[in-house]
This record gives C-alpha cells, sequence and structure tokens, in this order.
C-alpha cells in the first residue's frame, strides 16, 4: 500500500554519472529532495505532536513551514496543515464552481477538490514545468493547492514573524499569519484555514462530497 508521506517512484533514476539534460529533469530532482525533506520533518513533527494528522496551530507563530513559490513571492505553509506534495495530474472540471476552483483529482480512490492559489490571489494565471499540488488540511477538509514550485522546509521562530501591514480598505491580509524574517528572506506565512471565506469553504465541502470521477 502506498504510504501518503512518501513519493512515488520516478520513472528514471539519476545519479552523478549520468548528468542532467534538462531543467525539467533537475526540478523533478529538486522537487524530490524537497519531498523527502518534507516527509522526514512532517512525520517527527507528528510524532513529537503525538498525533498522526495535521493539527491547528496554537498562538505562537513559531514552526516549521514549508515554502512554496507564486511568480516571485515566497509563502509558507505551516508543515503540519501539510499532507503531500504530488506532481499536477489531470484535473476533471466541475461546472458552476467558484472560478479559483479548478476541479477534482481521484487520490487514491479519494475525490480531493483543487484550489488555484494563483487565481484566488488575483494573480495572472501561468502553469510552468515545476507547477505541483500540496495536498493540505482546510478546516479539517483535505484539499489541494497548486503552486508554482515547492521551496524548503525552514525553522522559523516566533521573533523573526511581524505582523502583515494594513494595506487599507478593500486589502484583504487576514489569511496571512504574519510576514517571516529569515536568512535574508522575506516569506508570506499563510492561514490556509483563512484562504477561502465560508460560503468559498462551503462550496468546496460540497464538491469533495458529491463529485465523482
Amino acid at each position: 500500500m502506498h504510504d501518503p508521506l512518501r513519493p512515488r517512484e520516478s520513472r528514471q533514476r539519476y545519479s552523478a554519472a549520468s548528468p542532467l539534460n534538462s531543467s525539467s529533469e533537475r526540478a523533478e530532482i529538486h522537487n524530490a529532495a524537497v519531498t523527502n525533506i518534507f516527509i522526514t520533518t512532517n512525520s517527527r513533527e507528528h510524532h513529537m505532536s503525538g498525533t498522526s494528522t495535521p493539527e491547528a496551530r496554537t498562538d505562537s507563530r513559531a514552526g516549521k513551514y514549508l515554502t512554496f513559490f507564486l511568480g516571485n513571492e515566497e509563502y509558507g505553509l505551516e508543515i503540519l496543515k501539510v499532507s503531500e506534495i504530488i506532481g499536477m495530474q489531470p484535473i476533471t472540471r466541475v461546472p458552476r464552481v467558484p472560478e479559483f476552483v479548478r476541479g477534482v483529482i481521484n487520490l487514491r480512490g479519494k475525490v480531493i477538490p483543487i484550489t488555484d492559489l494563483r487565481t484566488k490571489f488575483d494573480m495572472r494565471v501561468e502553469e510552468g514545468r515545476d507547477a505541483c499540488i500540496i495536498v493540505v488540511q482546510m478546516k479539517g477538509m483535505q484539499t489541494g493547492v497548486i503552486v508554482d514550485r515547492v521551496s524548503e522546509v525552514v525553522a522559523i521562530a516566533d521573533s523573526e514573524v511581524e505582523d502583515a501591514p494594513s494595506f487599507g480598505a478593500g486589502i484583504r491580509t487576514e489569511f496571512l499569519l504574519g510576514i517571516g524574517k529569515t536568512g535574508g528572506r522575506v516569506r508570506l506565512l499563510v492561514d490556509i484555514d483563512k484562504v477561502l471565506e465560508t460560503a468559498e469553504l462551503a462550496a468546496i465541502e460540497a464538491i469533495s462530497s458529491n463529485s465523482a470521477l
């Protein structure tokens, strides 16, 4: 049986004696390496927390984050909210759903709704060769979010997180836990439970309950 926290075997194995011939091959190796780091870290975090499933955060924003890119901006997700990282795969469209909902996939026999974060964040939709799906727990529901590429797993101390600035009326920042500043880099830390509004979440829950592939 496939372990949900273990990536599927790559179609081709690489070694130091067989150089990578394309950027897509290098991207595959990078994503596999990040996934392996995520597996090790996530398993350890779950073991230490005494639970095998992602759990809600405490008031502290310190912890380990899986970071990813949308365009040139780097974001972070609490690692205990992440179930697994999978490659892009065929997505079945569902009619009459919010624009940011790309559709559903069949993940080992379970219907998983897929959200495009670029669309949700009002960014131009682009899907490069490094794009992948991060499967997360959003208010107790399993869903996937499309990102441009995964980056790394980082530990961020509470002292390294600042509150998200206010940009005035009409600009929503409540889905941000804060701004993480580590290693000279700035990362937008996402509260995945607040990315979707109540009505949007209800629509996705309905898709998850009623869709059949």
